[in-house]
């Protein structure tokens, strides 16, 4: 089997089989390809001969030049996981990529915004601007629901039920949960739709995007970027911020308002309540700094 019959297929197990995001199938691919690359280097036309003394000496050279610690973990990942499907394919009978090892990564505590600066990032932009009701209500949506950027571009008309009090998202995967939709967020939703985006000339395709360009298409995930970097700068905020920012801050102010870590853990999406964890230890900054600040013998 040669490397790209093997990729190919590969490509097929990840979104069919594993239904993963299509950015994670690239990313995953890339990696793979690189391997491929590496391999051809070292004489070797087909996957299905590479043995593990090879694989480790992949990862020594992607240590080497100088990569991340969360790359080199991802790219460990992708080698791991296409070794599997070969594997699960019987291409091969044992798995060479099965003692790889992967660097240990630090865990980096998200940044993230107070209420107030919340507040300073929505109420900084401009609503005298065609855009401007657009802006906040994104903004507002982030905030409000914790919805990752591709969830935000991707969010339809359809999939709001504003009388339930719920919107329909589908999330990395494409899989599907309700997340609650708070009030502030549903009346600047419903403006936005009936006040702003009923005069767009819609795009055919985007009929039911809520969030449209000015040409009346869906807007792209680096627009996203631009507007919460730009909010971050007309509110004064000087921390180095992006709309996955909101995200983190909606999780942490829901844990440290008492809220359930299984249901933050279903809001966000969270396939593992170990990644929803690490809100817990942020909640803990938090109390750790209060008793500080208050307490006499602190």
């Amino acid at each position: 089997m040669q490397w790209q019959r093997a990729i190919k297929g590969f490509r097929s197990y990840l979104q069919l089989e594993r239904s993963l995001s299509a950015n994670t199938v690239e990313a995953y691919l890339r990696d793979v390809n690189q391997l491929e690359h590496f391999c051809e280097d070292q004489g070797f036309e087909s996957p299905i001969d590479v043995r593990s003394e090879l694989l480790k000496q992949f990862v020594q050279q992607i240590a080497e030049i100088g990569l991340s610690a969360n790359t080199q973990s991802r790219m460990v990942s992708g080698v791991r996981s296409f070794y599997k499907y070969l594997l699960l394919e019987d291409k091969i009978e044992t798995d060479p990529s099965a003692l790889l090892e992967t660097p240990k990564i630090g865990r980096k505590l998200p940044e993230t915004l107070s209420p107030e600066e919340v507040e300073a990032l929505i109420d900084s932009v401009d609503l005298s601007k065609p855009e401007g009701e657009r802006n906040r209500t994104i903004l507002e949506t982030l905030y409000s629901s914790g919805l990752r950027v591709s969830e935000l571009v991707d969010l339809k008309i359809s999939n709001i039920y504003f009388n339930e009090g719920f919107m329909r998202i589908f999330g990395k995967g494409s899989k599907e949960r309700l997340v609650p939709l708070g009030g502030v967020a549903a009346k600047r939703i419903s403006d936005y739709l009936k006040q702003v985006r009923v005069h767009i000339q819609i795009k055919k395709g985007a009929e039911d995007h809520v969030f449209l360009n000015r040409s009346g298409g869906p807007l792209s995930r680096v627009m996203i970027f631009n507007i919460v970097k730009q909010a971050a700068i007309d509110g004064g905020i000087k921390k180095n911020i992006s709309p996955h920012t909101l995200r983190h801050s909606f999780a942490t102010h829901l844990v440290e308002g008492g809220a359930d870590l299984r249901a933050v853990q279903d809001m966000l999406g969270h396939e593992s309540i170990t990644t929803t964890e690490i809100y817990t230890h942020l909640d803990r900054d938090y109390l750790r700094s209060n008793i500080i600040q208050h307490h006499p013998r602190a």
